[in-house]
């Protein structure tokens, strides 16, 4: 094992971080998407640094084959921009870079400094970008050229020991971001980590900094959830820690007042994982169906109109899931689901359909005029055009 070095205020080197060598590691590079590898190897041409950070470095030490691949590097968004012509910089105030490989993005971003706290966007250096880092376990940092692993906070320790552990300090680790308590839950279940009574004990007493978060992070967080083929769990462990009332309110009250839909909704968030976990390519849609499925069984007139039915179960459902905003598609192919099981189906017009039926709506016929006489159209009157020839 490798040790890095630093000087401290005398002059003195002081130990800053382990570094962990191939047979150290155990991280074989054929994991590792080639083009990932190929973007660090470009940044250290070009005279910067360049590591695999996060997610993926904890999924590698855990024998996990990682869907994402992040990169740091110390090179800010304008020069990766111009290192890379397949690349957009995307963000106002937390600026990053998309680098594009065919269909795969591969996400870019800058060591970030502790000048303005854990969420302040001012570049700095790896020793500062570590200590923003929420976990020991995803402050990690992996350099594929030379296939070792950067340890400054112990984060290897944690992962072997199965410990979940914060790097920033526990009395502001949730007021800077409170979605890190729902990470929280998710990487202890992901990973077969336990939550220390402390760290536990903070989620709990925090869990009402959830309220102001904006539907859209916890939407996002949501279909991560739904996403992780571990959903059930996580909903239990959220459950167990007063998080999954933030996430959805109309669900957890008749969670109280009937132990029946509960059972029910955490059996249809265990035939989703069992779902995931074939590989199969899932829909959103489908994934959104444990969140309505019960209520829905419970709202439902199946001997109504399917169209009636249709449009007072899709606003039904809609209110019921919030705050979470998933896209009206995906929604619709939900509820379509649901009553098609329980028998009733249902079309939906296609977006071309919908418009056309909006635009006759808006034509409006005088008093008197003949029902049946179509509609004359306007004609679009073009000035001439003037065509210069090449001989000309």
């Amino acid at each position: 094992m490798l040790t890095r070095y630093r000087p401290d205020a005398k002059g003195r080197a002081v130990r800053k971080a382990l570094v962990y060598t191939k047979n150290e590691h155990g991280i074989h590079k054929d994991q590792i998407d080639p083009e990932a590898v190929r973007i660090i190897a470009h940044l250290r041409n070009n005279g910067y640094d360049g590591y695999l950070v996060g997610g993926a470095v904890r999924d590698l030490l855990i024998g996990k084959i990682p869907k994402d691949f992040d990169i740091v590097t110390n090179a800010e968004p304008a020069r990766i921009k111009r290192i890379f012509r397949n690349s957009r910089i995307i963000g106002k105030r937390f600026r990053l870079v998309h680098i594009f490989f065919g269909s795969n993005i591969f996400e870019v971003s800058t060591f970030r400094s502790l000048e303005e706290g854990t969420t302040g966007n001012s570049f700095g250096t790896m020793d500062e970008d570590v200590q923003r880092r929420d976990f020991t376990m995803n402050a990690l940092y992996y350099d594929p050229i030379k296939e070792q692993l950067v340890d400054y906070v112990g984060g290897v320790r944690d992962i072997r020991a199965k410990k979940l552990k914060e790097v920033i300090p526990l009395k502001t680790i949730f007021i800077d971001d409170p979605v890190r308590m729902i990470r929280a839950i998710k990487y202890a279940v992901s990973t077969g980590c336990t939550i220390p009574f402390r760290l536990g004990r903070r989620i709990r007493k925090s869990s009402a900094l959830l309220l102001p978060v904006s539907p859209s992070r916890l939407t996002e967080e949501l279909i991560k959830i739904l996403n992780s083929g571990r959903s059930q769990h996580i909903v239990q462990e959220a459950l167990k820690y007063d998080l999954y009332m933030y996430l959805q309110p109309a669900a957890c009250s008749l969670f109280d007042d009937s132990p029946s839909y509960a059972h029910s909704y955490s059996e249809s968030l265990s035939e989703l994982d069992r779902l995931i976990g074939t590989g199969e390519d899932v829909r959103l849609g489908r994934k959104l169906v444990p969140l309505i499925k019960d209520l829905l069984q419970r709202i439902t007139d199946w001997n109504g109109n399917p169209a009636d039915v249709y449009h007072h179960v899709y606003h039904e459902c809609r209110r019921f899931i919030m705050p979470m905003n998933p896209p009206r598609i995906e929604l619709e192919y939900a509820v379509r689901y649901c009553l098609k099981e329980g028998g009733l189906s249902i079309r939906i017009p296609r977006q071309r359909e919908r418009d056309n039926k909006r635009k006759e709506g808006d034509v409006k016929q005088a008093p008197g005029e003949n029902q049946s006489a179509p509609r004359k159209r306007r004609r679009n009157r073009r000035k001439p055009v003037t065509t210069i020839s090449a001989s000309q």
